[in-house]
């Protein structure tokens, strides 16, 4: 009897080859990935709930009476959280020799917020951001007429200090460029004393004719947390789709060469290519 090889590779090989697995590193990696991907889908679910709730606490605030401003004892405990956006009302004398020109662009189009310090009876004074003005009305002597004398109650939005400077912009106090309100930079370079640490937006009830457009406050939160949630979801959907065809795959392959019957004489004779193994030929 002769006999005839055919294929040089051994029975095992294959088998082998088609159970691999990834390496645990990899394995590793994925899972990491995946759980990360869940927690910031998480994540911004969380957010978004944090920022539906603030969207309507805020807006509770901007539509209710206007209450007085905070008393100067409560001044350290004013916060974002607590009172930013509050509907506030203050009376006092204006200091129009010592108001500040903050850049701004808004609907009426570029130009300067004119925050005027507002003296009140009791020696404290207040920033009221009084309106918008543009370009060409920014000396004050253009708009003498809206600048009142006498003693005036102010209505308007409580506002938290913007510090620093605005978007890629930093204030320059000693040459008289703003770009953010800087409560406490203005009035160290005003000269203002007992100045509280918070400014009042005034609405349009208060605007004086001849003076700055108030009531222009942009009121705006972005809320794309539910794209973002869906976006890290649908990532670790797809990802999860990929470790069942990696590890799931692998398995059912494994299973597969596992349990095939080894079958008897003619089923090794009808093996071919490099897993048939030995063929026996008669002489």
């Amino acid at each position: 009897m002769s006999e005839i090889r055919t294929g040089t590779g051994k029975p095992g090989e294959t088998r082998g080859k088609a159970a691999r697995t990834p390496p645990l590193w990899l394995t590793v990696l994925l899972l990491t990935a995946f759980v990360l991907l869940i927690a910031l889908g998480v994540w911004q679910i969380e957010r978004r709930a944090w920022k539906l709730a603030l969207i309507d606490r805020v807006e509770q605030r901007v539509h209710a009476p206007a209450v007085p401003i905070p008393s100067p004892e409560a001044w350290p405990a004013v916060s974002t959280a607590n009172d930013e956006y509050r509907h506030v009302s203050v009376a006092g004398h204006f200091l129009h020799d010592r108001e500040t020109l903050v850049q701004a662009v808004t609907e009426e189009g570029p130009g300067y917020w004119v925050l005027t310090p507002l003296q009140r009876d009791d020696g404290t004074q207040i920033l009221v951001n009084r309106g918008f003005v543009p370009s060409e009305r920014r000396d004050a002597s253009t708009r003498r007429g809206g600048n009142p004398d006498g003693k005036v109650e102010i209505t308007g939005l409580l506002r938290i200090s913007e510090p620093n400077g605005g978007f890629l912009r930093t204030n320059v106090p000693q040459h008289n460029r703003w770009y953010s309100r800087d409560v406490a930079a203005i009035a160290a370079a005003r000269g203002l004393h007992e100045v509280a640490p918070f400014f009042v937006d005034a609405d349009a009830g208060s605007q004086i004719a001849g003076g700055p457009i108030g009531g222009l406050t942009v009121i705006r939160f972005p809320n794309n947390h539910l794209i973002y949630a869906l976006t890290w979801f649908a990532l670790a959907f797809m990802l999860a789709g990929k470790l069942f065809v990696t590890f799931g795959g692998g398995l059912f392959r494994r299973k597969r060469f596992v349990h095939e019957p080894a079958g008897g004489a003619d089923a090794a004779a009808r093996r071919t290519g490099s897993d048939a193994g030995t063929i026996v030929e008669p002489t």
